[in-house]
């Protein structure tokens, strides 16, 4: 192994802007479409997505924003449907999970309970969530902007919020 002086990872032409929105602390929420069980195009997948909106209209609107590459992109755009489920304080091994972070033997869906619906699969134990249908899919710098209409949404207790603030979690509560 050999120690470097520099951060392996940062890419100097989005380093500015990374820090910028790091510095924003954002709620994280798990992006989820396709059918769990599923195989080809509409196979299940699901993303940790912390650059997100929700936008007063009728109807209202969540727009996310996603690597066109990640695994939910396919789904997505083939179903034109997802779940976006806040994660709370016990989801943040689960958000690492989806996010590519940390290790999910057997796939991230085998590491919590989720349920089917029919916008794609919902985590079961999430208390705030929404089912969304994409409404116009739109490439912005390196991301692809999702915006979504809501079409059921359920809010809960929200007592334990994950937030991402600088390449770390933390919660209000905490």
């Amino acid at each position: 192994m050999t120690i470097h002086t520099e951060h392996p990872f940062i890419d100097p032409a989005r380093d500015g802007g990374r820090q910028f929105r790091g510095r924003l602390g954002n709620r994280v929420s798990l992006w989820c479409s396709g059918t769990l069980g599923g195989t080809g195009e509409e196979r299940a997948a699901g993303l940790t997505v912390s650059s997100i909106l929700v936008v007063p209209g009728d109807p209202w609107r969540v727009v996310g924003f996603i690597d066109p590459e990640s695994s939910l992109a396919t789904p997505l755009l083939s179903t034109r449907r997802a779940t976006v489920a806040l994660l709370e304080w016990p989801h943040r091994q689960l958000a690492d999970m989806f996010g590519g972070m940390a290790p999910a033997p057997g796939g991230a869906f085998q590491h919590a309970q989720f349920t089917q619906t029919s916008h794609g699969p919902r985590l079961a134990d999430a208390q705030t969530w929404a089912a969304v249908s994409l409404e116009v899919a739109a490439d912005v710098g390196w991301m692809l902007q999702l915006t979504c209409t809501i079409d059921e949404i359920a809010i809960g207790a929200d007592d334990a919020p994950l937030h991402h603030t600088r390449g770390r979690y933390t919660t209000t509560d905490r």
